[in-house]
């Protein structure tokens, strides 16, 4: 951590992290929409709260920015879940065939 704030590259390895945290919960959220549907919405709420909580209580400002990046992106992801299952509608994801689909019974 001294070797990030003696160098100024504290700033670069954050936005790297968030960078890199961003890209994992992408195939994340079309894993869970496609295995568990829009029913774990609140797994990803959950998450995000306690990583929250842990950002607030944490002193290490490395440790507190990429809980809290990793927390919004629990709660943005979320939001990502529900397009995901549009996205699954429009054809452009494939849909997992031993799921039940809303649109199905129409």
């Amino acid at each position: 951590m001294e070797f990030l704030t003696s160098y100024h590259l504290l700033g670069l390895t954050i936005g790297l992290a968030t960078f890199l945290i961003i890209g994992l919960f992408h195939p994340i959220v079309i894993k869970a929409e496609y295995y568990h549907g829009t029913r774990c919405w609140w797994l990803f709420l959950l998450a995000g709260i306690l990583l929250l909580a842990g950002s607030v209580f944490t002193a290490n400002v490395l440790v507190a920015s990429l809980l809290g990046v990793t927390g919004f992106s629990c709660f943005w992801s979320i939001l990502e879940l529900f397009q995901q299952q549009e996205r699954v509608h429009k054809g452009w994801f494939p849909r997992n065939p031993k799921r039940h689909y809303p649109w199905d019974e129409a």
